[in-house]
C-alpha cells in the first residue's frame, strides 16, 4: 500500500473443503511474469525469482504499519535492536510474498517494483503443508517471540479467518482477497496502487465476484471507497498496550453492462489518441491501415 493505501492482512486463510479451487488454472495461466495486456501500462505478474525484490517493496511500505509491527514490537523483544526487528520484518514479508507466488497472484507496477500487490484468488489459500514449507512460513513459529507467536497464530489469524467467513458468508471461498498492497515512497502519487487493484477488480466484475480486504490505516477507507470498496465491519487486535483497529472492506461486483461500457469508453479514448498521434507522423492512408 501506499502507506495511505494499505491492506495489512498477512493472512493464511483456512481451506474450505466444500469449495473447489476454481481459480487455480486461471492463476497458472497468467502467472508468467509478463504484461497482462497492452492497456495495463506496466502492470505485470511477478515470478518466483523476483520474490525478494517484491518483498522489499512491501517491507518498505509497511515499515511503520501498526499491524505489521504488532508481531515484532512485543514486550519480550524489547532487548532487540532496530536492525534485528527490521530483519525479521523483511523475512516475514519474504515468506508471505513467496507463499502468494506459489498459490496466489502477485502483481507489480512502476519501475523497480514501485508498487506490489498480493492477491489470493477464488478457491485458493496458502494453508497447505507444501506451501508452508516451501515459502518458509513455518519458520515464523521459531523466529517470533512467545508473545509474537500468540499474537500472530492465536489472535490475528483466527480473527481474520472468522471475520472473513462471517462477512462474506457463502461467498467466502469465491471472492478475490487483497492481502497486501504497498508502494515505495519514491513511487507514490503515480497511480500504481490503483492499477494493481483495478486489474483484479475488473476481472472480478467480469466474473461476478466480490473483492475483500482488511485495512489498518485511517485514511484508507476513503481511498478504497473511490475504488468501489465499502466498510463492512471493524475488528480489533487487543493483546498490545493499544488496540489495533482493522477496517473490513468489501467490493461487490459491478454489473457487467456497466463495466463493459466503461471499458469501451476507455478503449475509444485510447484509440482516438493513437490515431491523432499517428496522423501527425504518417499519411492518412497509413492511419487507415493502422486502424484496420
Amino acid at each position: 500500500m501506499e502507506k495511505n493505501i494499505a491492506a495489512s492482512a498477512i493472512s493464511i486463510v483456512k481451506s474450505n473443503p466444500s469449495i473447489q479451487p476454481s481459480g487455480a488454472g486461471h492463476v497458472k495461466a497468467i502467472n508468467a511474469g509478463r504484461p497482462l495486456s497492452p492497456s495495463d501500462h506496466g502492470v505485470r505478474v511477478v515470478t518466483l525469482s523476483e520474490y525478494k525484490e517484491a518483498a522489499a517493496c512491501l517491507a518498505e511500505a509497511f515499515a511503520d504499519d501498526h499491524t505489521a509491527r504488532y508481531f515484532i514490537d512485543t514486550p519480550d523483544r524489547e532487548h532487540w535492536t532496530d536492525a534485528q526487528k527490521w530483519d525479521l520484518h523483511v523475512e516475514m514479508m519474504e515468506y508471505i510474498t513467496y507463499a502468494h507466488l506459489l498459490k496466489g497472484l502477485v502483481l507489480t507496477a512502476g519501475p523497480d517494483y514501485g508498487c506490489v500487490a498480493l492477491w489470493m484468488p477464488p478457491g485458493q489459500n496458502m494453508d497447505d503443508y507444501p506451501t508452508i514449507l516451501r515459502s518458509g512460513m513455518w519458520r515464523l513459529y521459531y523466529k517470533l517471540s512467545c508473545e509474537g507467536k500468540a499474537r500472530f497464530f492465536s489472535e490475528f489469524l483466527p480473527l481474520l479467518q472468522e471475520t472473513k467467513k462471517a462477512v462474506l458468508g457463502p461467498r467466502d471461498g469465491d471472492s478475490y482477497y487483497l492481502v497486501y498492497v504497498g508502494t515505495r515512497a519514491s513511487a507514490r502519487g503515480r497511480g500504481y496502487a490503483r492499477k494493481v487493484i483495478d486489474e483484479v477488480t475488473r476481472r472480478a466484475d467480469a466474473e461476478g465476484r466480490a473483492c475483500y480486504l482488511e485495512s489498518s490505516n485511517d485514511v484508507n477507507p476513503i481511498i478504497y471507497g473511490k475504488l468501489g470498496f465499502g466498510v463492512a465491519k471493524k475488528v480489533y487486535l487487543t493483546r498490545g498496550p493499544e488496540a489495533v483497529e482493522l477496517d473490513i472492506m468489501v467490493r461487490d461486483p459491478v454489473r457487467k453492462e456497466a463495466a463493459s461500457g466503461k471499458e469501451q469508453e476507455k478503449a475509444a479514448r485510447t484509440l482516438l489518441m493513437q490515431v491523432k498521434l499517428a496522423a501527425g507522423n504518417e499519411k492518412l492512408g497509413s492511419v487507415r491501415a493502422f486502424i484496420a
